[in-house]
Order: C-alpha cells, then structure tokens, then sequence
C-alpha cells in the first residue's frame, strides 16, 4: 500500500512537470533541437564561400589543420576579371589613350586564340619611379635608357570564359592608335 502511495504521488508529480506541454514544447525536445540547429551551424561554418569565382593558388593549408581567424590559407584568383598590365615604351605613348581597342595573343594559346581588349588605364609613373630601390646613377655617366609605362587592359570576360588565362603569363598587346 505504501509503494502504491508512493507511486502515486510520483505520478502526480510527473503530470505536475508535463501539464500543459506538448511534444513541440518538451524541453527535452527544445533541448535536442537546439543541439541539432547549433551542429547545422558548425556543419556550414566548415565550408568557405568565395566572394568571387575563380582558382586557388598558393594554398598554405591541409585538409583537417585547424587555422586562427584571420589567417592567409590561400589566394584566389578572379580568372573572369583578368587584365594584363602591358609595359610599353615612353616613346610609344604619344597616340595611347584610354578607352582604345587593343588585340593581344598569349603565348599560351599561342597564335590560336586573339583576345580582344580596351585600354583602361595609364600609369602615373615608370616601373623604375615606384621601385623600392630606385637606381642612382653614381657614376656621372648619363646615358639615356628608354623607360616603360604600364598601361591596364581589360580583358572581354566571354572570352576568358572559354580561354581561362592564369597569372604571370607572356602576352603580346597591339593597341589600336588609329581612332586618338
């Protein structure tokens, strides 16, 4: 009679704690659902998500090494706005001028493939001006050397779709003068 009495009251007691709850608002179920949504987050925190599209170079890290907050792990570059810098003589600058055509092969299509450009920008000063050890000339003798300006081409996006360029590459640039 005693342990049915017993039991009894601990039924009570367990009716206190569930009255008015359903499955939805058992806290054991709110607490399982939140480690099930905090385990989704951690899941989509494993996964980075480019700014950009393009390719991975220098990756600085492995599969499974954990990394700090704002570390380098790698570089991407965006292949769909490459550009090409091109260094032209000071000499040849008289007829350049933004905004030109300009026609350009890469030596790694070779002669298959002529990208199709337009000038996008003039540098403000030679390579030799921006260098981080200028040259001094100690010597007295002053012989004049052509220097080289880098003029910004911008690249047609369609066409580095269907030929992907990488960073680095040798490519010879043709700007069309005849419009000034």
């Amino acid at each position: 009679e005693a342990t049915r009495g017993s039991a009894s009251g601990d039924l009570g007691a367990a009716e206190a704690v569930v009255r008015g709850t359903t499955i939805d608002t058992a806290p054991d179920v709110a607490a399982a659902e939140a480690r099930l949504e905090k385990a989704r987050l951690d899941l989509a925190r494993t996964v980075l998500r480019a700014p950009v599209d393009g390719i991975v170079t220098n990756r600085q890290v492995q599969v499974g090494q954990r990394i700090a907050a704002g570390a380098p792990i790698m570089v991407l570059v965006p292949i769909s706005t490459a550009y090409v810098d091109a260094n032209f003589k000071e000499s040849q600058f008289e007829d350049i001028r933004i905004g030109q055509p300009v026609e350009l092969v890469s030596d790694y299509y070779g002669g298959d493939v002529v990208y199709r450009g337009k000038v996008i920008g003039i540098a403000g000063g030679t390579g030799a001006a921006f260098s981080l050890i200028p040259a001094q000339n100690a010597t007295g003798n002053w012989v004049k050397v052509v220097q080289r300006l880098p003029v910004r081409i911008a690249l047609d996006p369609k066409q580095l779709k269907e030929h992907p360029l990488r960073v680095g590459l040798s490519m010879e640039a043709t700007i069309d003068t005849r419009g000034r």
